[in-house]
This record gives C-alpha cells, sequence and structure tokens, in this order.
C-alpha cells in the first residue's frame, strides 16, 4: 500500500519521536546499588577559630584504591553520640552502602563538639561553622569534591539556610519537615501568637550538658555550656517578627541550590512546600507532600508509609555523582490527597491516593467562595448584613490540636464555644487542594484578640474531622513586623492564609468553617474578657475561598513499600515523648481549666543507659484570661558504670494583663546530691501578645 505524502511524513515524525524517547529512557540509570559496606569513623572537623567540631562519618567499606566519594550532611545539635545515636545509624548507613560518605555533625557546644552553645537557634555562627564543616568534606582525600545537605526539623531547616549562602561546595539538597518562615511557623510564636511546648523543656535543659559517653564534670567544659542562658527567654523578649527572626535567614529566592523538599500535612512545617514551590527559584525544586506528620515517611504515623531513600538517592545521583537517573522528569510535586475519615487521634493510615502536579498552585484550581450567612450557614451568594458576636472563652481548643495538623478527636466540644456555619449536604464528590483563604470582618471590645478559622467535614452523622486551619494575631492585621493595637468596636479586614491541606468531601458531607478567639493551650490566652463581632454581607465581607481541584488528578509514580533499615546492636531504645499522655480536667464551678501532657523515653547503650522524662500543666481562668501560665519540668538521668548524673530543668510562664513572668532553673545532681544550680527571672512587657 502506497500511503499519501502527509501520512508518510506524519509516521516518520512519530518513529522519530519513538526514537528519541527510547534514546532518553535508554540514557537513564538506575540509583546506586547497595554496593558497600559501611565503617563509622568519629573524627574531628577544626573550626579556624580554633573549636573542633564531633562527625561521625559513615563510609564506604570495600571501596577500590582511589575511589573517591560524594559527601552528605546531617548537622544538629541533638547528640549523635546518645540523642540520636540509635536513629543514625540506620539513616547513614543507608547512603553509605550506596556510594556516599554521610557525615553527622554535632554543632557547636552540644554533644561532643566544643565550644559554647550558640545564643540562639539557627545562629550565624552556626551558619558559618557550616560553611567550614562543608569545606573540610568537600577536600578530603576520599572526596569527589560535591556535598549534599539533609535533615529533618532543624537538619531541615539549616539545610535550607545553607543553600541560600551559596556555599561553593554545596551542589543540592533534603529539607524534611523544615522552613524558613522562623517567627510564623517555627514552634515559639505560631501564625504568630505565642506558643509554648516541650521542645522548649529539651533544649533549655540540653544546653547543659556535657558530651557522651564520659559527661565530663571539668569546669572549663561544663560550666559555659551549663551557665548559657536557656532561647525560650531569649524568644520571649522577641514577640514579632523583624531583624530578629529575619537575619541571618534569606529569602527563599536567595536559594540557588537544587532543592528536594518532604513534608506533611500533618507537620507544623508543611507551608514550606507550596511557599517554595510558588517562587521563582534558580535552581530546581521538587517535592513530595504526604498524609504525614512529623517524621520520615519510611515510618511515618499515621502512614502510608513509603520509601523515600531510594528517591534521594536518585536525586543525590544526579547532583553529586553526574548519573543521569532521570530526577529531572520528575514530577514537580508528588502529593497525597487525602479522602474522608473519621475523627480518630489514632488512625494508622490516611485513605487517599497520589497524585503528581507539575505546577504551583495546580493548573486547574477553580477559586471557590463561600459565604457565612445569617442563618449560620455557608452558600455560595452573599448575604444580606448581619453581625454575628462571640463572647471570648480562654480555655477553649484543646480538641482541636496542638500545633496544626496532628490527627484530632472530634472537634465538636471547641465548635460549641465558636462561630460555626455549615453548607448544605453536597451534591457531588468535592476535592480541595492547596491553601484556604479566608477574610474576616472583625472587631473586638478590647486592644487585644486573637481569632482562628477552621475547616471541617461534618458527615451525615454528626461526626466532624477538622481538615485544617490558621490564627492572626489581630495586632498582626497589617504587618507582622509593626504591630498596632486593636481599637475597640473599629471593624478590620482579617486575612487568614490556612495551611495547606487536601481533601475530598464525600457527596452528603457538609463544610464547616469555624471562627473563635482561642486555641488553647496551643496559643497562649489574650489578656482581656471581651466579646467579638463578625460582619456578615456583600461581596467583599466575610467568606472562605477553597481551592477547589478536579477529584481525579494525573496519577504520581508508585512509592515502593520501605524497606528494612539496619539496627545497631548496641544500642536499645523505647518510647518517645510526642505525643505522650495528654488529659483535660474542668473546675466548672470556678471556670477553671487544667491540661496536663507527660512522655517519657529511655535507651540503652554500652556505657550505661540514659531515661529522660518531661512534663507540662498549662493552666487559664475563663474568668481571668490574664492569669494563664505555663509549668513544665524536664528530667535526664544518665546511668554510668561509676556514678549517675541528672540533670533536672523548671520552667515556669505566668501571665498577667501587662507581663509574662519568666524562670527557669537548670540544676545538676551527683550520686543524688546538687553539684550545680543556676537559675533566670525576668519579667517581660508583653508586645501585643
Amino acid at each position: 500500500m502506497v500511503y499519501p505524502a502527509h501520512v508518510r511524513a506524519m509516521k516518520k515524525a512519530l518513529l522519530v519521536l519513538l526514537l528519541s524517547l527510547c534514546a532518553v529512557a535508554a540514557a537513564v540509570e538506575p540509583p546506586s546499588p547497595p554496593a558497600y559496606g559501611v565503617k563509622m569513623v568519629k573524627t574531628w572537623i577544626p573550626l579556624k577559630d580554633g573549636v573542633r567540631l564531633a562527625a561521625t562519618l559513615y563510609m564506604p567499606d570495600g571501596a577500590k584504591p582511589g575511589e573517591k566519594f560524594p559527601a552528605l550532611l546531617e548537622y544538629l545539635p541533638y547528640r549523635k553520640d546518645d540523642g540520636t545515636a540509635a536513629r543514625d545509624y540506620p539513616l547513614h548507613s543507608y547512603f553509605a552502602r550506596r556510594g556516599y560518605v554521610s557525615a553527622r555533625v554535632d554543632i557547636r557546644g552540644f554533644g561532643a563538639s566544643e565550644g559554647v552553645p550558640p545564643e540562639r537557634e539557627y545562629s550565624a555562627q552556626e551558619q558559618i561553622d557550616g560553611e567550614q564543616v562543608i569545606a573540610w568534606l568537600a577536600t578530603q582525600p576520599w572526596s569527589n569534591g560535591n556535598v549534599g545537605m539533609f535533615g529533618i526539623s532543624w537538619g531541615g531547616f539549616n539545610s535550607l539556610q545553607m543553600a541560600m549562602r551559596k556555599t561553593p561546595h554545596l551542589k543540592a539538597i533534603i529539607a524534611i519537615c523544615a522552613t524558613a518562615e522562623l517567627f510564623h511557623d517555627d514552634v515559639h510564636y505560631m501564625d504568630g501568637m505565642a506558643h509554648v511546648d516541650e521542645f522548649e523543656l529539651n533544649m533549655d535543659m540540653a544546653q547543659g550538658w556535657s558530651g557522651a559517653p564520659d559527661y565530663t564534670l571539668d569546669e572549663k567544659v561544663l560550666g559555659p555550656r551549663f551557665d548559657s542562658p536557656p532561647w525560650s527567654l531569649l524568644y520571649l523578649k522577641h514577640q514579632h517578627d523583624g531583624p530578629f527572626w529575619r537575619s541571618p535567614v534569606r529569602p527563599y529566592s536567595e536559594i540557588t541550590v537544587p532543592s528536594f523538599l518532604i513534608g506533611g500535612f500533618l507537620d507544623g512545617y508543611r507551608d514550606n512546600i507550596p511557599d517554595m514551590l510558588a517562587q521563582t527559584t534558580k535552581a530546581p525544586v521538587k517535592a513530595i507532600l504526604g498524609p504525614w506528620n512529623h517524621t520520615f515517611p519510611n515510618e511515618a504515623a499515621p502512614g502510608p508509609e513509603v520509601e523515600w531513600r531510594d528517591h534521594a538517592v536518585r536525586w543525590w545521583d544526579y547532583w553529586l555523582k553526574g548519573r543521569d537517573t532521570g530526577v529531572l522528569q520528575d514530577p514537580k510535586l508528588v502529593v497525597y490527597m487525602r479522602h474522608w475519615h473519621p475523627p480518630a487521634p489514632n488512625l494508622p493510615n490516611v485513605p487517599g491516593e497520589w497524585r503528581r502536579e507539575e505546577q504551583w498552585p495546580p493548573a486547574n484550581t477553580v477559586s471557590t467562595r463561600l459565604y457565612p450567612q445569617p442563618n449560620r450557614t455557608l452558600a455560595a451568594t452573599a448575604p444580606e448584613p448581619d453581625t454575628h458576636k462571640l463572647k471570648y472563652v480562654p480555655s477553649i481548643g484543646v480538641e482541636a490540636g496542638f500545633w496544626w495538623g496532628e490527627l484530632l478527636s472530634d472537634t465538636r466540644p471547641v465548635d460549641a464555644f465558636s462561630l460555626v456555619y455549615d453548607s448544605l449536604p453536597l451534591q457531588e464528590d468535592l476535592a480541595i487542594l492547596g491553601r484556604p483563604q479566608v477574610l474576616l470582618r472583625a472587631s473586638a471590645d478590647a486592644p487585644q484578640a486573637n481569632w482562628f478559622a477552621r475547616l471541617s467535614d461534618v458527615a451525615p452523622d454528626g461526626q466532624v474531622t477538622q481538615i485544617t486551619g490558621a490564627g492572626i494575631n489581630g495586632a498582626h492585621r497589617e504587618s507582622m513586623t509593626e504591630p498596632k493595637a486593636l481599637e475597640p468596636g473599629k471593624v478590620y479586614p482579617l486575612n487568614i492564609e490556612m495551611h495547606v491541606t487536601s481533601w475530598v468531601f464525600p457527596k452528603g458531607h457538609r463544610i464547616r468553617l469555624s471562627v473563635s478567639n482561642a486555641m488553647w493551650p496551643m496559643i497562649l490566652p489574650t489578656p482581656y474578657n471581651m466579646t467579638t463581632s463578625l460582619e456578615l454581607g456583600g461581596a467583599d465581607g466575610t467568606r472562605i475561598t477553597l481551592p477547589v481541584v478536579p477529584v481525579k488528578g494525573a496519577a504520581a509514580p508508585l512509592f515502593a513499600k520501605p524497606g528494612p533499615s539496619e539496627e545497631r546492636k548496641d544500642i536499645k531504645s523505647e518510647g518517645f515523648p510526642w505525643p505522650g499522655e495528654w488529659k483535660l480536667e474542668r473546675d466548672e464551678a470556678n471556670q477553671k481549666t487544667t491540661v496536663y501532657w507527660k512522655g517519657k523515653d529511655a535507651s540503652e547503650y554500652p556505657w550505661g543507659k540514659e531515661t529522660d522524662f518531661e512534663a507540662l500543666t498549662y493552666y487559664v481562668d475563663d474568668a481571668h484570661p490574664e492569669t494563664s501560665s505555663v509549668q513544665g519540668e524536664a528530667k535526664s538521668i544518665f546511668e554510668l558504670k561509676d556514678r549517675v548524673l541528672m540533670w533536672q530543668g523548671h520552667l515556669s510562664v505566668t501571665t498577667d494583663r501587662e507581663s509574662f513572668h519568666y524562670k527557669y532553673t537548670r540544676e545538676l545532681y551527683k550520686d543524688g546530691k546538687l553539684l550545680k544550680t543556676k537559675t533566670w527571672q525576668e519579667t517581660i512587657p508583653r508586645d501585643h501578645q
């Protein structure tokens, strides 16, 4: 058969395309296989000022003579020889077996590293030291000159920060559960409002420890650490955004290093992913956003668990070894579309499916507005003007979460003290992916107030599953850098960008918007009894805008199930403080509420045993919101061969209308006898908190 000329041309073009695709496929290399053994080498990294940082190198064993390897850096204060020793080995050995020297380094003044702790997290000193660590790793005899940096939480934070500094040998990063928005997103001021949790207890006490395994009591080493001021005191003195929180951190747009981001919808730092995807960056960015909390995806709670280390190796191979593993053809974002589930704090797996997106916001997003109505419903049409008032109850919020993300019980107890607006039952499934936007036209009869907006799914049987939310400090309505008191009675437009989420509302369910002025104990109470008002009506009135997407999206590449992780046989660990134990106690007659939290963990090492205890008590008086308090106790016991050492920390933050009253005591006991103690105590004026 003789085809027409245009058909022959089309067949030829298709053949050329097919051959080119085959050529691309053939050029893609598989990730580096586990071809090596693992050897651990402890060493010192010298800094220019004479201080040495302690490092453990997880090195490929069985290398050929003269073989060179890239280096990977995880850089933390969390004490590599005790605090993270059990989890470090399975993580770093995975990469060592695949041809990387994976370095775990304690920052200055922590663990086995020398020096005095920096005055704060993510300090300029930490970053200057980090540049020297990267240069050292790049110039070792075994190094090919390329360094990658990675980590979860703190290690992800400083990976982002080092990527902003344009450090010459740093070629790529992987940041897991991390952010660079220190004031708005970190644990000290959530959404710009004061927060205290067990992280404060842990870090303030850990500053005063000497390093494993000897835990020296030499005053030259121990003294400067024990006497270093608690970081929580410094943070309480900086109650709004500005130079303290912005320096030395730079904008995301400063990042020139290829960045692989991993996060979870239940993690407090999830918003970093859409923030970076939306930036015009000078380097590739790819991301995975799953249904997880603050954990590695291969050991996530809740699940589904997936393997991520194989994706990390593909990433490192491309940028550090020059092997084309196809990462540039990967989806820009692989995201988990969560489906409805009942409120369940211990849900083992979140239902849903993975989808791929090539841009942010997703190209097919439709912004859909819903307006609160006078009859407490949500509808697509703007209502006639109306005013809804809400009496401030400082003690509400326990059931709605501790950092905008964890799986929760039913939130109806919180909604009972909120302004609540429900849609009619949905006529078909509705999916959202992104950051819902809320505009509140609100006023208060007090000079200080916070507002919180929460998005929930109401099932036909009445169960309420919270999806996402966010809050705004009323004083930050124009600027978090220059807060201004509210003018009582004046109506302000308050823009709340909820935290990024995904969700499929099933047919027959309702969409709920809840608005309140308290989220305690996540946020410390504002100090005034008050009533707030919400103004409805008009196209520019109070509303929520949902990022609606098709229920079915483009299929994502399949993840492997988590592979086995190697464990150190000489270390045994059990338990971890979070989520610990929560108890709520209400004195109904006197309008007083107390929340108790406690956690415990323990580890056994070749040199002895460590046991850690932490407890927090939150108190608020609904009749007198100015008199709230947080009391914290932390204790770490080290049972060594020749002695027992115990560090203790006692934190107290109490409030009145004008001030925070801060007290922190650090103690060290040897064989039951008090050896050292130091107390910091200050009264700090409230600065629009």
